[in-house]
């Protein structure tokens, strides 16, 4: 049947007008939801069809076909409501209604069926997991929806911007898929919170959403605390070990030094504490699925000095530097101080001592002290040793019985040790072994060498001789006057005057004596220049065998001009003891010297006076090369005694040196009958006259002397009445070659 159909307008069939009341109209319905098209025509009562995207679903009120499908309302009215019962999506499309015997349709409608989306995921939830500092990317898709859905994020209730989107059409052409993802820096994340992705589009306004926990592990932080502190040694200590970990800790583990602590376990460490703990931390490790960390901390003790750097003694020359270097360490803060032991002055507040030229006064114990305030102290001691000359430091007067054997000790100490050490006296010279009743015995000690001459059955010459100590090493010499006296013999001085003695008498007796010694004194001088200027100088040097004892050129150690104001040296010059000895004793060795100079009146004495008398009356000169003693027959020089100055000149021995102990003296006479002494050196608190200094080269030449318009030194004798002060002196040198480097110094003693 062919009808006609005119799309919503009225229609004339054999004189009836039909016409749409209700049309269907465009809809939307939630998939799943029911939904109904409207269509009416009034007054009529054929066949109505339902179009669907242009296929007719059936005739009339039968859609058996369609089973979701049913025609509803009046039919008696012309209602032809097409009601879909559950709306899916296959039923989106358009419709129509048509009256087939009015040939009429109604206009389209559109049915459109919104789905939602499925619920969203976030990848990975619901608990996304990761390592602290790494950034967050959050994916979350919604699926299957119409139209597409749209998503949001949230946090805390806000939007996070910055997402990105992707939309997928699904096959079915009508369907689609959405996708975003979020990136989140590590400095917006935080462990434990909550990120929602919500879904929405029409089918469903409210939205669907999903959240995922963000879980940001960690290896462990931890915290070390020690109390209490600070603490003093030996006191105990806590040790807690705190952690944060995600996930959660599984090992604590304690170590000192990297020594591990077998007996600590767990968060807490109570131990004993020494001075180590305040430089050897302590360690906590704290051990989770991630990893370990590790912290350590020292404690603050208060312990006193403890030595980190030993200081070490040390062998120096002579004029070199010394640097001692100690270091402490102790809390709270030390103090340092170097000093020398027996010595209250602080040399250093340094971890360092320098010590510069050493002189041997420098030699000696030094003392690194270090203090710990109200804690402690602790001290380190060091030896300085300086290479250097020998120093002799004997006692200079010495004692013996008479009758008995005696002992006069020299003391030297010397670094390195002694190569040689001789006794002298007269015209004796002893290094070790036995002669006559001599005996030299040298014995090492730990402070120095203990050089000791022994006389046995001493008679009374033996109290006025003087006994010289000598000691060499590879850096010089040294020299020491020695004087024996008679033990007690102050005692007996005094019981003589008690005894009988006026003083009358003693003063005659000394004015005697001293008269006899004088005219002795002079023919032993005269007798010796005469033997001496029959000797020429190569005999002299030929003497290789005798000891050579040189000239020790040095100054005076400090810590011993004490020690040398009352010297044998000082009596030569003043000769105030020899004036208060017994006349007796005087005379017993004035004897004992005039026989054994006796054999020497007989050489020509005549012709020596002669030379002396006209160096008596013109220039006084010293003359080094002529009118010298002879040496006897051993070749050994004769040191002289007290009271004689027999003995003028030294042996010349060797290479061009003039035979010396260390003290040398040379008697001569001037003008007004002045004994003169001729010193190597001066001693101290003395005066003197000038030294001069002077290259005489292969030639004679004179050494002007000045003499001091003073008292010498603390002596109490003046010069003779009306005689005033000597005229200028001279020291006539007429082999130079042999007092190379050697100084002279004159001054004059008044007497007889």
């Amino acid at each position: 049947m062919q009808l006609d159909k005119v799309r919503g307008i009225q229609v004339e069939k054999d004189g009836q007008v039909y016409s749409f009341s209700q049309q269907p109209q465009d809809q939307a319905v939630v998939s799943g939801q029911p939904v109904t098209l409207l269509c009416a025509i009034p007054e009529y009562d054929g066949f109505v069809l339902w179009i669907k995207d242009g296929l007719a679903l059936g005739v009339g009120r039968d859609l058996s076909s369609y089973p979701q499908y049913l025609v509803v309302g009046n039919h008696l009215s012309g209602e032809h409501h097409l009601k879909i019962l559950r709306a899916e999506l296959q039923d989106d499309a358009v419709y129509e209604c048509q009256a087939i015997q009015a040939a009429i349709r109604s206009r389209p409608a559109r049915l459109t069926v919104l789905v939602p989306p499925d619920d969203p995921v976030i990848l990975g939830g619901p608990v996304i997991s990761l390592r602290a500092g790494d950034p967050l990317n959050l994916t979350c898709h919604a699926d299957n929806a119409k139209p597409a859905a749209s998503i949001i994020w949230l946090r805390k209730g806000e939007v996070i911007n910055g997402a990105t989107y992707s939309k997928t059409l699904l096959r079915d052409g009508k369907r689609e898929s959405i996708v975003s993802t979020l990136f989140i820096s590590p400095g917006d994340v935080e462990n434990g919170q909550s990120i929602v992705c919500r879904a929405t589009n029409k089918a469903i306004p409210g939205g669907k959403e999903t959240s995922v926990t963000i879980d940001i592990q960690h290896p462990p932080l931890v915290n070390l605390s020690v109390e209490p502190q600070p603490v003093l040694e030996d006191n105990v200590v806590t040790f807690h070990c705190s952690a944060k970990a995600n996930p959660a800790v599984t090992q604590y583990r304690w170590a000192k030094r990297g020594q591990i602590i077998k007996e600590a376990s767990g968060e807490v460490y109570r131990t004993a504490v020494d001075y180590t703990y305040f430089s050897e931390p302590v360690s906590c490790e704290v051990t989770n699925a991630l990893g370990s960390t590790n912290i350590s901390r020292t404690v603050d003790v208060y312990f006193g000095p403890r030595m980190t750097t030993e200081p070490q003694s040390l062998l120096v020359d002579l004029g070199s530097d010394a640097v001692f270097s100690c270091a402490w360490t102790g809390n709270p803060s030390l103090t340092i101080v170097w000093m020398k032991r027996g010595s209250g002055v602080v040399l250093s507040n340094e971890k360092t001592l320098t010590l510069k030229t050493v002189r041997q006064e420098d030699a000696g114990k030094y003392v690194c002290r270090a203090v710990v305030p109200r804690v402690g102290a602790g001290e380190r001691e060091v030896t300085l040793t300086v290479n250097g000359p020998p120093i002799i430091s004997s006692t200079q007067t010495q004692h013996a019985l008479h009758g008995e054997k005696g002992q006069i000790k020299c003391f030297i100490r010397s670094t390195p040790p002694p190569d040689r050490i001789a006794w002298s006296w007269k015209e004796n010279v002893l290094e070790s072994g036995t002669s006559g009743r001599y005996t030299v015995e040298t014995v090492s000690t730990e402070e120095g060498v203990i050089s000791t001459l022994t006389i046995s059955n001493i008679v009374r010459a033996d109290f006025q001789t003087i006994y010289n100590c000598t000691a060499w090493n590879s850096f010089g010499s040294d020299t020491e006057i020695i004087r024996l006296k008679e033990q007690g013999s102050e005692m007996k001085s005094g019981a003589g005057l008690e005894s009988g003695l006026s003083p009358v008498a003693v003063i005659i007796g000394v004015a005697v004596g001293a008269g006899v010694a004088f005219l002795v004194l002079m023919a032993t001088i005269v007798a010796f220049c005469c033997a001496r200027s029959q000797r020429n100088l190569k005999g002299v040097v030929s003497a290789k065998n005798d000891i050579r004892v040189e000239i020790v050129h040095k100054e005076p150690a400090s810590g011993r001009e004490a020690e040398e104001h009352p010297t044998i040296k000082q009596l030569m010059m003043d000769r105030g003891e020899f004036q208060q000895d017994s006349v007796l004793k005087q005379l017993e060795v004035l004897k004992e010297e005039e026989k054994e100079f006796q054999n020497l009146k007989v050489r020509g004495a005549t012709g020596c006076k002669s030379q002396l008398w006209k160096e008596h009356h013109s220039t006084p000169t010293i003359s080094l090369s002529s009118c010298q003693p002879d040496l006897g027959p051993a070749g050994k020089q004769r040191v002289p005694t007290g009271m004689s100055f027999t003995n003028i000149y030294s042996t010349l021995s060797g290479q061009g040196r003039l035979y010396d102990y260390g003290q040398r003296f040379v008697p001569c006479r001037f003008l007004h009958s002045y004994p003169a002494l001729i010193f190597k050196r001066p001693f101290v608190n003395t005066h003197y006259s000038q030294v001069t200094s002077l290259n005489c080269g292969p030639h004679p030449c004179t050494v002007p002397l000045h003499v001091p318009r003073e008292p010498l030194g603390d002596s109490p004798l003046s010069p003779p009445p009306g005689l005033g002060h000597p005229q200028p002196l001279s020291l006539l040198i007429r082999h130079a070659e042999l007092c190379k480097d050697i100084s002279f110094v004159c001054f004059l003693t008044y007497g007889s």
